[in-house]
């Protein structure tokens, strides 16, 4: 699949040379997540047991409710477990203070959204350019490393435009670009085409694959069984368990049905 404007053969998207399958980057061991007490006390997620290894390519789905946009935010370090404990990269980050949990989410996570989160004062190129300020990134990095992310997603000639000059797709492919500045260990993407017509959704999911394919770990929370076929394996959620821990994409009408 070819889009115009997308630099799908570019040599910063090549394939590594050989892909490591065998370290784990997410490892969650019988994580429990619960809101409120007593009468009003919500078991968000039971018990869940689920690893992810470097370089795959994974979706989480399920109903309204099932818990997935509760893990989403736990692998993203945006949120911790009432128990159980969750290993990023190696790393027990289930009961680090909230500066670590910062540092970690700057440096070894980038996040794409739904709403794109863009600051609507700043161009595309500084948009880019701010995580890399908060990873103190030195000065005279920032602006070629900027540059390189935006050109990935194709938008090298768009820098200097700001939100409102962008179409939801270009501000989508700016986000991204944010995302991997930093070179992160993994992408977290919660709904990421929710907001875009078909077209573009069919050009964001070609810059995940060819990240995928350069040997980014890719997981994407949806609802959307059309992205999710992209995927190379689907974690389905049903009332705050793993229902499917490895679910091929082409098999989810066994599910849905």
């Amino acid at each position: 699949m070819t889009t115009e404007g997308l630099p799908l053969s570019n040599k910063l998207f090549q394939p590594t040379p050989s892909r490591d399958y065998h370290s784990i980057i997410i490892r969650l061991e019988t994580i429990t997540k619960i809101y409120g007490s007593d009468n009003t006390k919500v078991k968000a997620l039971d018990n869940i047991d689920l690893t992810i290894e470097k370089g795959e390519y994974c979706t989480i789905m399920g109903a309204s409710g099932s818990g997935k946009s509760t893990l989403m935010n736990i692998i993203g370090c945006l949120d911790r477990p009432s128990s159980g404990r969750y290993y990023l990269d190696n790393v027990d980050v289930s009961q680090l203070p909230d500066s670590q949990l910062a540092a970690i989410r700057n440096r070894k996570i980038g996040f794409v959204f739904q709403q794109f989160h863009l600051l609507p004062q700043m161009t595309a190129l500084d948009n880019v350019i701010l995580p890399m300020i908060y990873a103190e990134v030195s000065p005279s990095e920032r602006r070629d490393r900027a540059l390189e992310a935006l050109e990935k997603v194709g938008l090298g000639n768009r820098v200097n435009n700001k939100p409102n000059q962008l179409s939801g797709g270009q501000q989508q492919r700016v986000a991204l670009a944010r995302a991997i500045v930093n070179q992160p260990v993994l992408l977290l993407a919660d709904e990421p085409t929710g907001a875009l017509d078909s077209q573009t959704t069919e050009e964001v999911l070609d810059i995940f694959e060819s990240l995928y394919q350069a040997g980014i770990t890719v997981v994407v929370v949806t609802h959307e069984t059309e992205v999710a076929r992209h995927s190379r394996r689907v974690i389905w959620f049903k009332d705050g368990q793993v229902v499917h821990s490895h679910l091929n994409p082409q098999e989810l009408h066994s599910v849905i049905n």
